[in-house]
């Protein structure tokens, strides 16, 4: 790699931000930050800010960005505010590639203003496939810009298609199975947000934590890998895998499984995805040894004690709005678990109840999936209050 690529990080202040901007910090002549926006962690954003001191961060809460501004002013930083700016700034000709890591439905927008723009999309926010994948990919599409996956599940079977001429027969992606993969349906009514945010191989933000508690977050990622690698859903396999060590796997129709394998760190995925086609020396990285192979386990997920997986499922069968309602359920039942509205064994039950109130929309444009979010977002609260 002999240019420099100039990143934009939306929600740069996030597990999957920091981490981005770690590689980015070890490799000074490859990348810059051209662009920084968070909703608020205004004191890290200046913090960032400061150290990249990127052309532009952009702040979406008004509060938040008022503090930045104030702290920013005696350093060559741009400062701007809100979502409308943000927005703008994706078509900036200073961005070549857009690592999006916003959390939710949030993240919809930015992504199709990115690829929409022409820009390179590294995308972390598993959202924008779920909620709108038929819009992401005719985007990515139509303008011909590079769509990088960051989730490190996605990463390793783009890795593993990456130079095939071959047809797929089975797309396997593995989960750690969360913290509770061998709890009893008794011992899971008395969890607590403390126990259930205590991931056992990754150090993600709370929401992907509880989703990885409850198997949602691998449902999340069988309707991403649906839109990001053409597969029929039947052709999407999930296996529990403790150790976290295969990323996952594709099997060809030659009988033949290339896994990636590695150990379990998100900045691997994200540097992948910032420097594609290129691999970059990682010096940091652990060193897989081949004894590790000795205790690798597999097993099939258990949906009946972990209904969310077997929701998804349904879900991208049923296709149209309704993964953008099960993604909006989703959203508000881990905020209500992490703020002890209800038990962890209650998050499917709300999730499906949503999804099964919302009307079914077959061909929803991005108007539709925003007021789909909306619907079902105020169906989960009123859910919430007569519950």
């Amino acid at each position: 790699m002999n240019n420099l690529k100039r990143i934009a990080i939306l929600g740069s202040t996030g597990s999957i931000g920091i981490q981005a901007l770690d590689v980015i910090r070890k490799n000074p002549g490859l990348f810059r930050i051209e662009l920084l926006a968070a909703r608020r962690s205004s004191k890290l954003l200046i913090e960032q800010a400061i150290e990249f001191t990127p052309n532009a961060v952009i702040v979406i809460e008004e509060q938040a960005y008022r503090e930045v501004k104030l702290a920013l002013e005696n350093f060559p930083v741009k400062v701007f505010a809100g979502r409308g700016s943000m927005i703008e700034a994706l078509a900036w000709d200073s961005v070549d590639m857009v690592l999006n890591a916003l959390v939710g439905f949030a993240g919809l927008e930015p992504t199709l203003a990115a690829l929409k723009a022409g820009k390179a999309v590294a995308l972390a926010n598993k959202e924008s496939l779920v909620a709108g994948g038929h819009l992401v990919m005719k985007a990515a599409f139509e303008y011909h810009v590079p769509l990088l996956p960051v989730d490190s599940e996605h990463s390793a079977i783009f890795q593993c298609l990456s130079g095939e001429n071959a047809t797929v027969e089975k797309l396997i992606l593995t989960a750690s199975g969360g913290p509770f993969f061998n709890y009893t349906r008794q011992m899971l009514e008395h969890i607590g947000k403390e126990q259930a945010l205590k991931h056992p191989t990754w150090d993600m933000g709370a929401k992907v934590t509880i989703d990885s508690a409850t198997l949602m977050n691998k449902g999340l990622e069988v309707i991403e890998a649906f839109w990001l690698f053409g597969q029929p859903v039947s052709h999407i396999q999930v296996l529990v895998h403790p150790q976290s060590l295969i990323h996952s796997m594709v099997q060809f129709t030659d009988g033949s499984i290339k896994a990636q394998i590695g150990w379990p760190d998100m900045r691997l995925p994200i540097q992948y995805a910032l420097s594609f086609p290129h691999r970059l020396a990682f010096p940091d990285a652990v060193r897989m040894d081949i004894k590790m192979f000795n205790s690798m386990q597999f097993f099939e997920p258990d949906m009946a004690l972990f209904p969310c997986l077997g929701i998804a499922y349904e879900v991208i069968k049923k296709g149209g709005n309704t993964p953008c309602a099960l993604n909006a359920a989703n959203e508000t039942a881990v905020s209500a678990f992490l703020e002890d509205k209800i038990r962890f064994t209650a998050i499917p039950g709300l999730i499906e109840r949503v999804v099964n109130k919302v009307p079914f929309v077959s061909n929803p444009d991005f108007l539709q999936l925003r007021e789909t979010h909306e619907e079902a977002l105020a169906l989960a609260q009123n859910l919430l209050k007569n519950n």
